[in-house]
């Protein structure tokens, strides 16, 4: 092959290239969206670190514990216009922190972990939506008491998985799923460096858990991606800017997107908005935004069609306000 037939290879194939990149980004743009507050005539006190998560059996939010002060360990419902406290006859302790996902085969939310105030807990709770109840599990393997842990519904058979958490001395990088009655330690070929208090979404349609960011003793500046049964670090052309913890991730199915929100860098809280979406982070643009804020919970509500997000704490302000994402 003589040097102008391969230089005509290298310019289509560089044109097709450019088509493609090009095609992916007009895909990947997301409409003007707005961050609205939601007026509630009951709400949660202010509080910082509540564990959040779409309850699908109810059709509620379920919002539990964390901290405005005191350690908390209250439950709440919201049904898209109002919060319920639900009075249970057994509840986890008071903790901070902790983690809760839904598991579409136990049709449960898993809560693990968090932070009393003296101890880390690796205590296993299932909450009912049916029954409005929480129920003490008796696992025979369960993760390392952690807080920040990252619990997320696994993208592919849709149980709850747990990975990381800081557990007062270590971050940790161990990763397990929940079978309905114990935990599994799973054994990727590739995992995150250790990390907690990281962003996790899940995107059902892709099949793809993305993770961003947290703390940890190695750089958590990344992102990664879980496919169900590994773990891949992406080279995305743009992050969110800095080493943020404390920010929240749910799927919004109508943009087709994990959306990342707020977080902090350095102790100073943000309210940036982003997308994921499947190789490149887009910042959104709201044309209303919650004040900056981290340690807040956020979770996709399929019966109002969007995200919400509730509380969190600006530098020592706690907040308890709820908000909810529209085009």
């Amino acid at each position: 092959m003589n040097m102008n037939a391969w230089s005509r290879i290298v310019a289509v194939a560089a044109l097709a290239l450019a088509v493609f990149a090009s095609a992916n980004l007009t895909a990947a743009e997301i409409p003007t969206v707005k961050w609205s507050r939601i007026p509630t005539a009951n709400s949660p006190s202010a509080r910082s670190y509540p564990a959040m998560a779409y309850d699908a059996v109810s059709k509620k939010v379920v919002l539990f514990g964390g901290y405005n002060g005191v350690y908390l360990n209250d439950t709440w419902t919201f049904d898209g216009t109002n919060w319920t406290q639900v009075a249970t006859s057994l509840a986890p302790p008071v903790r901070t922190n902790a983690t809760m996902a839904f598991d579409f085969v136990a049709k449960k939310i898993v809560l693990f972990g968090g932070y009393n105030g003296s101890n880390y807990l690796g205590d296993t709770w299932l909450w009912d939506g049916s029954t409005s109840t929480w129920t003490k599990a008796a696992p025979t393997v369960s993760p390392k008491p952690a807080t920040g842990p990252m619990v997320f519904t696994d993208p592919l058979n849709r149980r709850a998985d747990v990975y990381g958490g800081f557990d007062g001395r270590f971050y940790d990088l161990t990763q397990y799923q929940w079978t309905g009655t114990d935990w599994t330690q799973l054994h990727p070929n590739t995992v995150p460096f250790a990390r907690s208090s990281a962003a996790v979404g899940t995107d059902f349609v892709r099949k793809s858990t993305v993770l961003f960011a947290g703390l940890g003793d190695v750089n958590p500046y990344n992102t990664w991606t879980w496919d169900g049964s590994n773990w891949t670090q992406q080279s995305p052309p743009v992050q969110p800017p800095g080493t943020r913890y404390g920010s929240s991730a749910a799927y919004d199915p109508r943009l087709k997107h994990v959306l990342v929100f707020g977080g902090a860098i350095g102790g100073v809280p943000q309210n940036d908005t982003w997308a994921w979406a499947g190789n490149n982070w887009i910042q959104l643009v709201p044309t209303a935004s919650p004040a900056a804020r981290e340690g807040f919970g956020m979770a996709y509500d399929a019966a109002i069609g969007h995200i919400v997000i509730f509380g969190g704490q600006a530098g020592t302000t706690f907040l308890g306000d709820t908000w909810g994402l529209t085009p």
